[in-house]
């Protein structure tokens, strides 16, 4: 059976390309949503987790966190809550780089723990009230900027400082400014974007964030990525594009699977009533055109997935996002893919399959 279904393919070089074409296109870019998607989920995981953090306070009902904005008074509030040992307040500059559009800058406390956390791997940190930065190892290279260089922030310059590592993608691709120095350049005085919390041993996120929002309204905290997530809109957009693509792709998928069996049918008709003949059930012959169907729709499949995992990459920096989110392809991705091709095969071959046992010897040997 293997054999014939191979040699029909093959014998219709053409329409099994352009059909198996089809389908990779469809698979290859739900792979690559779905790359997108996973690494959004693992850049949010990291922007919760700032410094070390367990908790990140934001602004309630903003459409993303980095619009977020919070009165500094909030800062000693939290500090106070008994589940948390320690707080510290961030200003998120976006877009203020240059050279660099895409860079975030940080303003940190100097004394807090998403300063002290920084793993400095050349220079030294910033000292008090001079005009010094802190730059991530990744956005050094990026720039060529080292330390005694100067790297402009919204049209001022500042002397690097030290540059620092911390594994920690969106951390490493930005830097870091006094939280006093940011305010000022920001003209966003006695405020920040968030408060990043570390919490007290043994007690829990979701406890302590319950607490924390009914202790100041219009706050809210983020523990979780899928919080983070859900506070941004692009998380949804995503997942409801790639429901949408995975429908449109079986559609037209199975469309064409079922147009390409039923010409090869029509083609074939004498061979099919010959196969008859010789003793071949309509079950055994409803097989062949079934796992024809299939068959197109694994090469398919295959070729979507390899173009997929390099389309994630693609994607990326066609969206200039590849300073926040590194495309992550997964098993389960890869997998979902996967079944989406066989499921565009088993319902493209159904009508095929059923039109084959419909189909007498004598007239098909006829060509009626």
């Amino acid at each position: 059976m293997l054999a014939i279904i191979t040699t029909n393919l093959l014998r219709s070089r053409a329409r099994t390309v352009f059909t198996a074409g089809g389908i990779a296109v469809g698979v290859a870019t739900i792979v690559a949503l779905l790359s997108f998607t996973q690494g959004l989920r693992d850049t949010a995981d990291e922007f919760i987790h700032l410094g070390g953090s367990e908790l990140g306070i934001f602004q309630a009902n903003v459409s993303d966190p980095t619009a977020s904005i919070l009165p500094a008074a909030v800062v000693g509030r939290i500090a106070a809550q008994p589940d948390v040992a320690a707080a510290t307040p961030l200003l998120l500059m976006v877009e203020t780089v240059k050279s660099d559009p895409s860079a975030v800058v940080f303003g940190a406390d100097p004394n807090g723990f998403f300063t002290h956390n920084l793993v400095i791997v050349a220079g030294i940190r910033p000292r008090s009230g001079a005009r010094e930065i802190l730059i991530g190892d990744r956005l050094a290279e990026q720039l060529h900027v080292g330390t005694g260089g100067t790297l402009v922030v919204k049209g001022r310059a500042y002397r690097v400082a030290g540059v620092y590592h911390t594994g920690v993608l969106f951390e490493d691709s930005g830097a870091v400014l006094a939280i006093a120095q940011a305010r000022a350049l920001s003209g966003r005085s006695g405020e920040e974007t968030d408060v990043v919390v570390q919490l007290a041993p043994g007690a829990r996120a979701s406890a302590a964030g319950s607490a924390i929002e009914h202790a100041l309204p219009g706050t809210q905290v983020i523990s979780d990525p899928q919080q983070a997530l859900r506070a941004g809109a692009n998380g949804t957009l995503i997942s409801n594009a790639i429901l949408v693509i995975v429908v449109i792709a079986l559609i037209v998928g199975a469309i064409s699977v079922a147009n390409t069996m039923a010409m090869s049918i029509m083609e074939r008709q004498g061979e099919l009533a010959l196969l008859s003949t010789v003793g071949w059930s309509p079950g055994r012959v409803s097989s062949l055109i079934f796992g024809e169907g299939i068959a197109v729709s694994m090469l398919g499949a295959a070729a979507g997935l390899l173009l997929g995992v390099i389309g994630g990459g693609l994607l990326v920096h066609a969206l200039g996002v590849s300073a926040y989110v590194s495309p992550s392809v997964t098993a389960w991705g890869l997998g979902r893919a996967l079944l989406v091709g066989v499921a565009i095969g088993v319902l493209g071959g159904i009508y095929p399959a059923w039109r084959v046992t419909r189909m007498t010897p004598l007239k098909a040997l006829s060509g009626t």
